[in-house]
């Protein structure tokens, strides 16, 4: 189903955005002059038995671990060029809206996409995006909300001594209590480089 034909149907706001083909979410963002950050890519993983789809931005990559847990299964994997074509055939590979339950698909979202109003995605080509409300995408698809995003490349920062311990694991859903998985993964390092240097 085109993704402009749900949108009308559910009588959505939205804006169209013509581009140049873009074969991926880092492009878009360049092509539409949005920041990467507000620019969705969905990713389609092999989650247990079944198939998820994930959600997060397009500075962003997907940390497996966090989002099995997220999902409640212990083998996550990304799924394969063929899986996604036979999952996501009205589209052109590679340019797979966020919207999961069209495909029968259960989807998480990182709750870094809920910081900004709007978001941004692909809609079943590469040369066609959507912009739109993210909490009306929120309220049309329901994803469940997790952290297991990081930065593809995470911001450098001074180590900050009183950060200085250990993080665990977690996919949190509660998007309040978590520090997002940039400045977690921060938090990593640089613990890692105070105890290297006593």
């Amino acid at each position: 189903m085109s993704i402009h034909d749900f949108l009308e149907g559910r009588r959505v706001r939205f804006e169209t955005l013509l581009h140049r083909p873009a074969h991926s979410a880092a492009k878009l963002a360049n092509s539409v002059h949005v920041p990467g950050r507000l620019v969705a890519k969905a990713v389609l993983v092999r989650a247990g038995e079944g198939f998820a789809l994930a959600v997060l931005p397009a500075t962003h990559r997907v940390d497996l671990p966090r989002l099995g847990l997220a999902l409640g299964v212990e083998s996550v994997r990304l799924a394969t060029e063929a899986e996604v074509v036979s999952t996501f055939a009205d589209c052109e590979p590679g340019a797979l809206p966020p919207f999961g339950r069209l495909y029968g698909l259960r989807t998480v979202v990182d709750c870094s996409l809920a910081a900004g109003p709007d978001i941004v995605f692909d809609a079943n080509t590469h040369h066609d995006g959507v912009r739109m409300k993210f909490h009306d995408f929120e309220a049309l698809e329901r994803p469940s909300r997790a952290r297991f995003a990081e930065p593809i490349a995470p911001r450098l920062r001074r180590p900050d001594p009183r950060r200085a311990g250990g993080t665990r694991l977690s996919a949190s859903t509660d998007c309040r209590d978590q520090p997002a998985a940039g400045p977690d993964l921060v938090k990593r390092r640089s613990s890692l480089d105070l105890s290297q240097s006593g």
